[in-house]
């Protein structure tokens, strides 16, 4: 069925009125198909310019090129109309008030263990020491045979320490920091001056005083002429810087099997006497392993606990708070405020 020059005059009409009408992009796009589209009146008089004689053809289709022409002008301006209405509204409805003071969030910190690690570092680095650090799983040798413990040792015992499958591979979770002294030791000609902080881990249950994964740092000092003083001169700077210059610390009588002699340190803070940690004169024998000639040179090592010494610097009763990982704990060292 051919078109003829009126049908071609009203589907014009009505394609522009459509096209006026259309309130937005999603209907203009419908608008296009039905009246620009391959099924649409303007479509199918391009198809039937093919049946026509050659001479209406050339007058019939100026007529449809001038409508398909007009149409698609009408189109592309109310498509640019639409588009600039919906920029301008979106202007308004996504306008940021940048008068408006900003929102706060929480600023990141350093866990409070982690400070006290590096405040101890520095400390140490300005007295000459270097930081060592060795890996947390160990072997058996490094953690007890080279430190003098014996192999019927309670320490090494299943309800003290992690050993790792398999167990033949003699591989356990270290429970001090002890075996990077050794790693040093053996890698390193004295003189040797370290401290060894770091995480270690025994079959603790966790509880107010008690965590399985706990935090150390050691100190060793290997020269010639090192004696018991040197160390109780250490540790008094030690203790004065973190707990105040008016501490005052003691040694008890102790037993350690790499260290001889040895004792426990205490300091005196806020009226009573608190266990700090253990100390002594690097046992012989431990030097002997380490190929370092105990004719020669002598030295001493210290160790404590990182969480004994937050808990009670700042007056915190429950080891939970250290380890849970509550923000709010956090925030009470002045971290990550808002």
């Amino acid at each position: 069925m051919s078109i003829s020059a009126a049908d071609l005059k009203q589907a014009v009409a009505n394609a522009l009125a459509a096209i006026s009408a259309a309130s937005d992009l999603d209907l203009i796009k419908s608008v296009k198909i039905e009246h620009l589209g391959d099924k649409s009146p303007l479509s199918k008089a391009s198809q039937n310019l093919g049946k026509l004689e050659p001479a209406e053809r050339a007058e019939f289709g100026k007529i449809v090129g001038t409508a398909k022409s007009e149409v698609a002008s009408a189109f592309d301006l109310r498509v640019a109309e639409l588009e600039s209405e919906r920029d301008a509204r979106v202007l308004i409805e996504e306008r940021v008030d940048v008068t408006l003071p900003s929102s706060k969030i929480h600023k990141g910190g350093l866990h409070p263990l982690t400070i006290l690690t590096n405040e101890i570092s520095d400390l140490f680095l300005g007295l000459g020491y270097r930081v060592a650090e060795g890996p947390e799983l160990e072997s058996e040798w490094l953690n007890f045979d080279a430190l003098n413990i014996p192999a019927d040792h309670p320490a090494r015992t299943m309800q003290d320490t992690f050993f790792v499958e398999p167990l033949d591979a003699r591989l356990v979770l270290r429970t001090h920091t002890s075996p990077v002294q050794i790693r040093t030791m053996l890698e390193n000609e004295p003189p040797i001056y370290i401290i060894c902080p770091g995480r270690t881990y025994r079959a603790d249950e966790l509880d107010a005083t008690h965590t399985p994964v706990f935090s150390q740092v050691e100190g060793l000092v290997i020269d010639r002429g090192i004696t018991m003083a040197d160390l109780k001169g250490t540790l008094d700077y030690f203790a004065k810087a973190m707990f105040g210059p008016d501490v005052k610390t003691r040694l008890r009588p102790s037993f350690f099997p790499f260290t001889e002699p040895s004792a426990e340190v205490d300091f005196f803070f806020n009226g009573r006497w608190v266990e700090w940690g253990g100390c002594g004169m690097v046992n012989p024998k431990v030097l002997e392993v380490c190929g370092i000639d105990t004719k020669e040179f002598s030295g001493f090592a210290f160790g404590m606990g990182l969480e004994r010494t937050l808990m009670v610097r700042h007056g915190i009763t429950d080891m939970h708070d250290i380890v849970e990982g509550d923000i709010r704990f956090t925030q009470s060292f002045g971290l990550g405020n808002r």
